[in-house]
């Protein structure tokens, strides 16, 4: 019997593929404000229907509209003739799944913490983000652990403020979701299964959300600092060259930048950009100095128990990529360019007796703490500010009340009708203020409070119980390595 399964796992794995290419993009696809919004979406399915090598699983991000969707997957079908639009929040999540081999299983899991409904004007807690998840079986018949690879797609919140030299108040919110994908990662890795975890995270790396990605990701890796381990951790403006300028042609294929590149025309003033649009280009030179391109869009992986499957995954390669421009527009298919990826297969000489469960990086004191500190000042300000919303909510049903009283009194009509517009104004401002305070901010410190107990536990389980602990002056980077603060 046992002759018999052996044989069966050695087919399953004869038939998985020897090579995996994982491609993922921002597609900037927002309906009605993304300018050439189709026609750039469309472009960027026929650019990767054309990759030689073709890619074999794809996450988008910024995919909102079905139309668009659409488009894409009947373009890229022959390549890859799976794939699933993940629907959420009022507006959607814009995750997109592409894949050669079927889905499995699919799921969204919806963040906890997202953004604010009073900042509507953003629209992160109306397209619901979160992670789209996919169970593929990229290879062999059995059910054998090796042939499975579970996928998670995601597009952290946005930091907003970031550049205007203001504290980021979405920092909670981004933490506690990098901090919710590192979860269903490791889960995943602890089943066994090959994990790739792709997405516009909006982190750089060294920074705390990326610190818990690959701390609390069960031992997941970022292919390009696999790759490129001495790549920067931030841009130049934010001091992750160590006060170096790097080129933008350095940028792209040694710190792999994908945001903000000079290279890029959507970061070309508004001047260049109608310049483009009236068909005059203007020329970039690649070695000039890129002061703000950064690194927000990653892939990351997490290889499978290779003393069950007999066999590991290894990156070969990484790029930057979709940096080509619109053959008639002339601009750039969007404002990211793609990260990509090839793992290849590999038989260890030895048997490995590696277990994803003893090998998963932790953080250190210094970073629960960091993560609890800032919980702490976000609850102290969602409640300051939930005060303020009940306050303006009785304000406005006494100025209503006091409204109508006063019509009563009111020796013009037109008066009566300063005093019917102020009340139907107040009121319909005090009920707003009212839903947020009594059930938003309620439900966001209850999630708070949650996200708090996990992190406490969390750093109980590491042996980080009551000050500094053995933690402390360990780094976890994103290859997965432990390696001491200097």
């Amino acid at each position: 019997m046992a002759t018999s399964q052996t044989t069966q796992n050695r087919d399953d794995i004869l038939q998985l593929p020897t090579h995996l290419r994982l491609l993922s993009l921002n597609c900037w696809g927002l309906k009605f404000l993304s300018t050439h919004r189709h026609a750039r979406l469309k472009e960027i399915a026929h650019q990767i229907a054309s990759q030689s090598p073709p890619p074999e699983i794809v996450g988008l991000q910024e995919c909102w509209t079905q139309e668009d969707y659409l488009t894409i997957r009947d373009i890229t079908r022959e390549i890859l003739p799976h794939g699933k639009f993940y629907w959420s929040g009022v507006f959607g999540g814009g995750l997109v799944i592409l894949s050669k081999w079927p889905i499995e299983e699919s799921s969204m899991v919806r963040y906890p913490l997202n953004g604010r409904p009073a900042a509507f004007f953003r629209g992160d807690w109306f397209v619901g983000k979160g992670v789209a998840c996919a169970r593929i079986r990229i290879g062999g018949k059995g059910k054998g652990r090796g042939g499975v690879v579970e996928v998670f797609n995601t597009h952290l919140h946005a930091p907003y403020n970031e550049g205007a030299g203001k504290e980021d108040s979405y920092a909670c919110h981004r933490t506690a979701q990098a901090w919710e994908i590192a979860k269903l990662m490791r889960a995943a890795r602890e089943r066994g299964s090959l994990v790739v975890g792709t997405g516009d995270f909006n982190m750089v790396p060294g920074s705390l959300a990326y610190g818990v990605v690959a701390g609390r990701g069960g031992g997941v890796r970022d292919v390009w600092r696999v790759v490129w381990p001495e790549s920067a951790r931030g841009s130049a403006e934010k001091g992750g060259l160590e006060g170096k300028v790097a080129s933008s042609r350095e940028c792209l294929d040694v710190h792999g930048t994908t945001c903000d590149s000079r290279l890029n025309t959507w970061r070309w003033s508004k001047a260049l950009q109608k310049d483009l649009d009236r068909g005059r280009e203007e020329h970039v030179d690649p070695e000039g100095e890129d002061w703000k391109a950064k690194r927000l869009d990653y892939i990351f992986f997490g290889d499978n128990a290779a003393e069950a499957t007999g066999f590991s995954w290894q990156v070969e390669e990484v790029k930057v990529g979709m940096t080509m421009r619109h053959p008639e527009l002339k601009c750039s298919l969007s404002d990211h360019f793609s990260v990509e990826t090839t793992l290849v297969r590999e038989q260890p000489d030895q048997p490995s007796t590696d277990n994803p469960r003893s090998q998963q990086p932790t953080l250190p004191a210094s970073t629960y703490d960091q993560i609890l500190s800032l919980i702490t000042t976000y609850i102290a300000r969602e409640r300051r500010q939930r005060k303020q919303q009940l306050t303006l909510f009785w304000s406005s049903a006494v100025l209503t009340i006091a409204c109508h009283i006063a019509i009563w009194w009111s020796p013009r009509n037109y008066v009566s009708f300063i005093l019917m517009f102020l009340s139907t104004f107040g009121l319909g401002w005090g009920v707003l203020m009212g839903l947020m305070g009594f059930l938003f901010v309620k439900t966001e410190l209850r999630a708070l409070k949650e996200f708090r107990w996990e992190v406490e536990r969390a750093r109980e389980a590491d042996g980080l119980i009551g000050g500094v602990g053995e933690g402390d002056g360990v780094v976890v980077d994103g290859d997965g390595k432990r390696s001491a603060n200097s």
